[in-house]
């Protein structure tokens, strides 16, 4: 994902240090993992090894995200799995990266991130990439004549990939945007009241009101008292005389 480059070009340049001009490289000079023929390409056609050097963290970006997210597809691979094949596409070619993930997937190895290869990738767990992944890049570095000078390096480096990729896989990173409002004007600021949390009890200083569904069955029983009350009276007003005078009533 997209999202995740920053992340993984601070991962990747933990890996790749700072100068370095060893003969038995046969990546050749490079600075922050840059090599002087991708310097030359994506940042300045004639640049020097004195100026490679001087490489800025902006030009860093611009290289890693042009020859090696970007050929990898890393902002359309799932969580990690951008990762794990990013950091092998600046170790070990974008080219052979990518064959490897499609070897992995079961997908036809043309060394091109396409429909078919995206389509499998997000149809298999990311941890099962990541790890399959990461197998089969070390046993390519295991073969290479080189690995008795480099591999130790080689060794701890893909397994803080394989990590730190289970890591974002796991976890991935969410990005949120907070746009600022403008300063409303005075005939927009009506005081409104908050929503109300449900959680919480009515602030002490709101008035306090009655549920309104038990106004209407307050009144009903008083309406019935009064009435009971007045059928009593009538009743005992009907037998009067009878009372007064003794006389049987029917």
């Amino acid at each position: 994902m997209d999202r995740n480059f920053a992340r993984a070009l601070s991962l990747v340049l933990k890996s790749e240090g700072g100068w370095s001009d060893n003969p038995a490289d046969p990546g050749g000079a490079t600075m922050k993992g840059v090599t002087l023929a991708n310097f030359r390409r994506y940042v300045k056609a004639d640049a020097t090894k004195a100026e490679l050097r001087r490489i800025s963290d902006d030009q860093v970006a611009v290289v890693y995200r042009r020859f090696y997210w970007d050929a990898v597809a890393g902002a359309l691979l799932p969580d990690g799995v951008d990762y794990a094949v990013f950091d092998f596409a600046v170790n070990s070619g974008p080219g052979r990266a990518v064959k490897y993930l499609q070897a992995v997937l079961g997908v036809v190895q043309d060394g091109r991130i396409g429909p078919a290869t995206l389509t499998a990738a997000g149809a298999r767990p990311a941890g099962v990439v990541i790890d399959a992944l990461c197998d089969a890049r070390l046993a390519f570095l295991e073969k290479l004549p080189t690995w008795p000078s480099f591999g130790r390096g080689w060794s701890a480096r893909v397994a803080s990939v394989r990590r730190q990729a289970l890591l974002i896989s796991a976890a991935p990173l969410t990005t949120t945007v907070s746009v600022p409002l403008a300063p409303a004007s005075a005939d927009q600021m009506a005081p409104t009241a908050p929503p109300a949390d449900p959680g919480q009890h009515a602030s002490a200083e709101a008035p306090a009101e009655p549920p309104k569904s038990a106004l209407p069955t307050k009144a009903a029983g008083i309406l019935a008292l009064i009435a009971l009350a007045l059928g009593s009276l009538i009743a005992w007003a009907a037998h009067l005389p009878c009372n007064l005078f003794g006389v049987f009533c029917q």
